[in-house]
């Protein structure tokens, strides 16, 4: 069962809240419509729900709150608005990174996918779905956790009828196996007809609470509002003259001194009451989904402040403050960000895009002859100030979470990403090791080229290559990781691209002047000394490696690449921290 009590969002400026003091409940096994017009506050009530707006309030999944679900995808599904995701990701792509956040195994997207009849189409892009389509997979989306509860914003919005029918339906199945349906709708036909009880709101408030046969009964038709202190003796006396003057009337008491007439109007039951002398309160023609008004009667009116007696306490809240919650980590980060990287074509565009440079950019450097070999087997000639792979590296790390903000999928209607130590090493190693194999395929693909352009002797093996790999490896990386930071700590993908530009550009001749002139210490004996001080024995073929990228780190590059990861390293924690993230 779905509890919200007291539900009050945040007032803007002097404007009134859009939701106030709402409480109602959807029961499992049945379909609850949130009715109420444009602007009445049903996405609103909808987000304090989910805990994605601030307020006062709370509500209860099956008896607990959403914060206090281990796995919220597993109880809740939500559709609000447009299905999130990369416009070149493809159906099934984007349900199978879905499903790595949310836990389950991958084969529930093509599960899911059949269910909403989406199996033909696994492989079209979320850009070219109609918008029947991009609901169908947002339903599938909000299912995949197989959940209890499904919360949705105004699904039928701008559907067929048949869409509308094939909608329906699938809430209807999901109903009678236990599930609690909420789903909201400005239709008042339309709650009538496919709900099984119908809450109604205006201005944020609760105007109505009903199941659907007295809600198509009492507030589908044109009626005449009565309040009077003698309803049943007005009730008796209207039946009586209907039934003389053969017209169909039918007269419902509500709340004891309250009645609706259905087929006729003021003027009648006002000629009939001055007949009769009876006493009226209240006479009014209500039509559509109209609320009933406020009795006067039962009406509060305001007293003496109770906080301004003598020895008073203030009054305390009624509900508990509703505090917008950290965003939640996926719970494969792995499996997730291999999904997002793979899944969508800018990855291996780019790919292909530094090959084709690096190795064309290789051919004209060996044909000059004046460019040192390591140089022209990283296709890294001096007027630029990267080679090709590490510009590469550095623009798919800055997209790993520039994407992440632009087409937000982990968090839907926040603007904001997970701060989490889990999805953060995820990305590290994913970036890491796409950036070390970019760079030994730039390294092979150029040899190759220039064996095939020079021959094999004109292009000898170096006889360095290990500390070359080293170097090279380590250059990728760092650019791949500030990229990465870069663009976390500045929710931009250019950002992450400025940061890798920045490196070569203005941090490294600052390192270099900084290091300028002779040095008097030496790294020379540094594999022996960490080896006196490390309690395992390792190999002395590592020393050689070891002290390789200690002077690639010693470079001006080098250096500049460890200050800029590190810096952004610690903006990175520094805003996450500060942001309250739960890591």
């Amino acid at each position: 069962m779905l509890q919200a009590i007291g539900l009050t969002s945040t007032p803007r400026r002097d404007r009134p809240p859009a939701v106030d003091d709402l409480t109602f409940e959807a029961r499992p096994g049945s379909v609850t419509a949130l009715l109420g017009a444009t602007g009445s506050g049903k996405t609103t009530a909808l987000r304090m729900m989910l805990e994605l707006e601030p307020g006062r309030g709370i509500t209860y999944f099956r008896g607990r709150p959403l914060h206090r679900i281990a796995h919220p995808a597993r109880e809740v599904g939500v559709l609000l608005g447009d299905v999130p995701g990369h416009p070149a990701r493809t159906c099934r792509g984007q349900l199978r990174m879905l499903c790595a956040a949310a836990g389950v195994p991958a084969s529930r997207a093509d599960d899911m996918l059949g269910i909403v009849g989406l199996t033909g189409l696994q492989d079209q892009r979320l850009g070219t779905l109609s918008l029947g389509m991009e609901r169908r997979l947002g339903l599938a989306a909000a299912l995949l956790g197989d959940p209890h509860t499904l919360l949705l914003d105004e699904p039928a919005a701008g559907l067929s009828p048949r869409e509308n029918n094939w909608l329906f339906s699938l809430m209807r199945a999901h109903a009678a196996h236990g599930g609690t349906v909420l789903y909201t709708t400005d239709d008042p036909k339309e709650a009538a007809r496919t709900a099984d009880h119908v809450v109604t709101i205006d201005e944020g408030r609760l105007v109505a609470d009903q199941d659907a046969a007295a809600f198509a009964r009492t507030r589908l038709r044109p009626r005449v509002a009565v309040r009077t202190p003698h309803a049943a003796r007005l009730a008796a006396l209207v039946s009586r003259e209907a039934r003389a003057a053969q017209r169909s009337v039918e007269v419902v008491t509500e709340d004891g001194n309250r009645l609706c007439v259905y087929g006729s109007d003021c003027a009648e039951i006002g000629e009939t009451a001055f007949r009769h002398g009876v006493l009226l309160h209240q006479l009014a023609d209500e039509v559509g989904d109209t609320g009933p008004a406020p009795d006067p009667a039962v009406t509060p009116t305001p007293g003496p402040d109770p906080a301004s007696r003598p020895g008073a306490e203030a009054p305390r809240p009624l509900s508990p403050p509703l505090v917008p919650r950290p965003v939640r980590s996926p719970l494969r980060p792995l499996r997730y960000e291999l999904c997002r990287l793979l899944g969508v074509p800018t990855t291996h565009m780019i790919v292909a895009a530094v090959l084709v440079a690096s190795a064309v950019l290789a051919a004209f450097l060996a044909r000059s002859g004046g460019t040192p070999l390591p140089a022209v087997l990283a296709s890294w000639p001096g007027f630029l100030p990267l080679p090709p792979a590490a510009l590469g590296a550095g623009l798919l790390g800055a997209l790993s979470f520039g994407d992440e903000y632009r087409h937000p999928v982990l968090s839907c209607g926040r603007g904001a990403v997970p701060r989490r130590l889990g999805l953060l090493l995820a990305k590290l190693a994913v970036t890491a090791v796409t950036a070390v194999l970019l760079a030994l395929l730039v390294a092979a693909a150029d040899l190759g080229a220039l064996r095939l352009l020079y021959g094999n002797d004109a292009i000898p093996v170096p006889g360095n290559w290990a500390a070359l790999c080293i170097g090279w490896a380590g250059l990728s990386v760092g650019c791949a990781w500030a990229g990465l930071l870069a663009a976390g700590v500045f929710r931009a993908t250019a950002a992450g691209v400025a940061a890798v530009l920045a490196v070569p550009v203005v941090i490294a001749p600052l390192v270099q002047k900084a290091l300028a002139g002779p040095s008097v210490r030496s790294i020379a004996g540094l594999p022996a000394r960490l080896r006196e001080l490390a309690w395992m024995q390792w190999p002395y073929e590592i020393d050689r490696w070891l002290l390789a990228a200690a002077r690639g780190l010693a470079q001006p590059v080098g250096t500049a690449l460890v200050l800029s990861v590190t810096a952004l390293t610690c903006a990175y924690l520094f805003t996450g921290l500060r942001r309250r993230a739960r890591w």
